[in-house]
């Protein structure tokens, strides 16, 4: 089935989403700051040949309409992510995200029945932000300098270094070029999001969860540390690790990666969807 976009209404705006997939367990992700769901686009297809998946645009990123301005914390964002997955149906989902999008997935399944969803089924989590206060401290102050934009293009030069310095020398050119082309869309706001999820601790989210989680992650993923304190702090957690990659195992590897989120959705789901008891 072909990859569909559309728009949920909620109170920030409009929210974009990317959909595939007509039938079956409903799954949601949430895309790394400061990307878009088109990072989920070879993902998607794998997917949605046995779920509905869907992909969403953070709010402020992509092709979603932004907070309306900066300072809003990570609850915020979830609660308007999860006014859009109630406008597209998607009862008792998988939620998933990467890095940033993990803290959103978390927060945003505690937000589902107060927008009059039932409860996740289960969580997909790849990369925990489970900083301590010295970390997140410096992500707060290191990691979101402005960036450089005049009229003779210092802000796209300043993109590809900053991808490669990030990813690593080795990144694919397509995965490099998507990484700068939705950098650059909102790079007067990038921060936003960020700075919102150094703020956010979703330890405590995490240990609430009443659902099975899984964490899925690259071997070599810049958070993969903190994959022992997710396991210890989650009530009912399995670790999957996608061998020999340096990070973003869904753009990476990403028929790996739906194998492994789709054996996890069998598993916590019945072929109607529902959460198995």
């Amino acid at each position: 089935m072909k990859t569909k976009g559309g728009y949920a209404d909620t109170d920030w705006g409009q929210v974009h989403y990317r959909i595939n997939g007509g039938s079956g367990p409903w799954i949601g992700l949430f895309h790394e700051s400061p990307l878009s769901s088109r990072v989920y686009e070879d993902l998607l297809p794998a997917l949605g040949r046995h779920a509905r998946a869907v992909a969403f645009d953070t709010p402020g990123y992509g092709a979603s309409d932004p907070p309306p301005g900066p300072g809003f914390e990570i609850p915020d964002y979830a609660r308007v992510l999860a006014q859009a997955a109630a406008g597209i149906g998607m009862e008792s989902p998988v939620l998933g995200g990467v890095h940033s999008g993990a803290s959103i997935a978390l927060a945003t399944a505690a937000h589902l029945p107060a927008a009059g969803l039932r409860p996740a089924a289960g969580l997909m989590l790849s990369g925990v932000p489970l900083f301590d206060e010295d970390e997140r401290a410096a992500f707060l102050a290191n990691w979101t300098p402005d960036a450089p934009i005049d009229a003779e293009g210092s802000q796209f030069p300043w993109a590809v270094e900053r991808y490669l310095r990030t990813w690593g020398p080795d990144v694919p050119q397509d995965m490099l070029h998507l990484a700068v082309a939705e950098l650059m869309r909102v790079a007067d706001r990038y921060a936003w999001g960020y700075q919102a999820a150094f703020r956010y601790d979703p330890s405590g989210a995490l240990a609430a969860v009443d659902a099975p989680v899984l964490l899925l992650n690259a071997e070599f993923d810049r958070l993969a540390a903190k994959d022992a304190l997710a396991m210890d702090l989650a009530r009912d957690a399995r670790l999957v690790i996608l061998s020999g990659l340096r990070g973003q195992p869904h753009l990476r590897a990403p028929d790996d990666f739906a194998t492994a989120l789709l054996d996890f959705v069998r598993d916590v789901t019945d072929p109607e969807g529902a959460p198995r008891t």
